[in-house]
């Protein structure tokens, strides 16, 4: 904080520049006063010391100090709160790629590289946004918006729920509440748990056992219509400059068998 106070000037925080200054940048009292707390808790919380602050003061500090999407993350850890998700649109690419639109193009090129392998998006609330072409032929023509929770309400393709869906979906409603977490400001999420609750008595029954889990690996079973029951590892990454974007990889499982690719078509 004191590094990031001596690199905004008066005039970028729309203070007078006037009088000797000791120090570059700013000084304790104008931050405190630009962020609407007292001196000494101020000085007290740049030292460092065990003070109790909350995230609408940390926003408050941050916005005071210029800090940028990463550098306020950082804060909120050193100040022992979970980030809250940057909520700013990505930039829009001036390039969009036609074969997902909507998504960012580097993205769209992280998709195709990945082939001859799967690979799809989701949005926060885990809504298929776009995949490649082996994600494709194993799935068939998905749509946007389609979500893997759709297997608690009949509304996946062919209405079909996975040969494996007893063991999946204790899985899937743990990930989801803890994915749920991570936005605790978002109204979406009690909106989607409220739905499937309605829709599904077994989806009720789950999400009142609040267990967790981390959704970042995993397994992921396919029972295809020519290639037989397929076996993948997924890895889910979640993207700095797209945080609101879940970008997920397969790679065939190595102790089942299934190391050929895909289908392609």
């Amino acid at each position: 904080m004191r590094d990031r106070r001596a690199r905004v000037s008066p005039r970028d925080a729309g203070l007078p520049e006037g009088g000797r200054r000791r120090t570059p940048g700013l000084r304790r009292e104008e931050v405190a006063t630009l962020a609407g707390v007292g001196l000494t808790w101020y000085t007290w919380l740049e030292q460092g010391r065990a003070i109790s602050v909350t995230t609408s003061v940390l926003d408050a500090v941050a916005g005071a100090l210029r800090l940028d999407g990463t550098e306020r993350a950082h804060l909120y850890r050193l100040a022992g709160h979970e980030p809250r998700p940057h909520r700013t649109a990505p930039p829009r690419d001036p390039h969009p790629a036609d074969a997902a639109p909507g998504l960012p193009a580097a993205v769209v090129r992280v998709l195709d590289g990945w082939l001859p392998h799967p690979a799809y998006v989701l949005d926060r609330h885990w809504r298929f946004l776009g995949g490649n072409t082996a994600l494709h032929a194993l799935f068939g023509d998905l749509r946007p918006g389609i979500s893997c929770l759709d297997g608690f309400t009949g509304k996946l393709p062919g209405g079909h729920r996975p040969a494996n869906w007893d063991q999946l979906a204790p899985q899937l409603v743990a990930g989801f509440r803890t994915d749920a977490a991570r936005y605790p400001d978002d109204p979406e999420f009690p909106r989607v748990v409220t739905e499937l609750s309605t829709a599904d008595a077994g989806f009720a029954e789950l999400w009142r056992r609040q267990e967790v889990r981390d959704t970042a690996v995993g397994a992921k079973t396919l029972d295809h219509p020519t290639e037989g029951r397929l076996h993948f590892d997924r890895t889910t990454v979640h993207l700095a400059d797209h945080p609101d974007l879940h970008l997920s990889l397969l790679l065939p499982a190595a102790d089942t068998g299934d190391e050929r690719p895909a289908p392609t078509g």
